[in-house]
Order: structure tokens, then sequence, then C-alpha cells
């Protein structure tokens, strides 16, 4: 199974790239957001749990998230593999997302961080802003918080998927194709058979 972790600030063209990394290899997305939209809206006992606790305005906590991805999984175990997108977002949450793997008899094989100065950014999203309706993309101020919260909570992921000579570094600044071409080359230099 090919497992993708893919990281990058708001604005580096994780959205663009998934796509297309999800038709080349045939994978399947994993968005903790669209799944927790559609345990929700299927009423599960977990959807039901992250519901109520979202209407009181609490975080869902991690081993909800992470009930609602081993559920996915379980249900596409016959899968190509997973793109995951937005998670992990912390320490804990990688550990428990290779617990989950292992127990299927997976793991992690690479953590892409697409890797793009703070001045791109913030043009990038600028400009995205200007059509996307987005109010998070039109104020530079917000724009550079997300940025920041992103550099302090990836860091600590880099790291962990550092250690485990998982991680890959991805210049994320060219054209789509490029870029794309980039992730590419990495994702088969790891993929064993």
């Amino acid at each position: 199974m090919l497992n993708l972790v893919l990281f990058g600030p708001p604005g580096a063209g994780k959205g663009t790239q998934s796509e297309k990394l999800l038709e080349k290899y045939g994978l399947i997305h994993l968005s903790t957001g669209d799944i927790l939209r559609g345990e929700m809206k299927a009423e599960t006992e977990l959807g039901l749990k992250a519901k109520s606790l979202i209407e009181a305005g609490n975080l869902v906590p991690d081993e909800v998230v992470i009930g609602m991805i081993d559920n996915k999984i379980s249900e596409n175990l016959n899968a190509k593999g997973f793109i995951f997108d937005g998670f992990p977002r912390t320490q804990a949450q990688a550990e428990a997302l290779d617990k989950v793997l292992e127990e299927k008899g997976t793991g992690v094989s690479v953590m892409l961080s697409l890797e793009v100065a703070e001045e791109e950014l913030v043009n990038r999203l600028l400009e995205r802003g200007k059509y996307s309706g987005r109010a998070d993309d039109a104020n530079e101020e917000t724009i550079k918080n997300r940025i920041s919260v992103y550099n302090k909570e990836t860091s600590v992921l880099v790291d962990y998927y550092s250690a485990q000579s998982k991680h890959v570094g991805i210049y994320g600044v060219g054209t789509i194709d490029e870029i794309f071409e980039k992730l590419s080359n990495a994702i088969d230099s790891i993929q064993v058979g």
C-alpha cells in the first residue's frame, strides 16, 4: 500500500497536487474535514459524538478523529493506498496513525512537504482570495498567522518523519507540472514492487 502524508503551508498547492497524485497512483483521499462531515451526516456513533462536541464549541479529540480514519481505512482495505490531507497535525496523531496502519499491515510510505517561501505563499493566497470568496485568503495578517501556525505545528512532524527516514521536502515553486514531477519522482523512488 502506498500511503502518503502530504504537507505544506496554506497556499503551497496541496489541493492541486493531491488531485493529480490521486489520479496517477489510484489512491484514496482522506481529508479529516471531509471524513468528519461524512460521519456526522451518516449519523454514525463517532459522527454523533463529534457533532455534539462541535455544537458545544469544542474541538473533536484525537481519539474520535483517529477512530474515523480507522473506519475509512478498514472500509478500503483493498485500496492501492491513501493520501492523508490535514492529518496528522501533531506527533500524538502521527503515532496514532502509525498504530492504526500497523494493525492493517501497512504504514506511512512517505511524508511529502511542499516548501514555499512565506512571501510567495502570501502573494498566492491574496491572489486566490480575489476569486475564492474565502475571507481567510483576503487578509494578509490572517494569512501570515495561518502560515505561522502551520510552521509551529509541522516542524514537530518533519522531525518525526525524518527520524523514520520518511520525510521528503519538495521545492513547491514552478509550474504545476514541474512540482508534480518532483512529487512523482520522490514517490517512485520509495516504492518497492
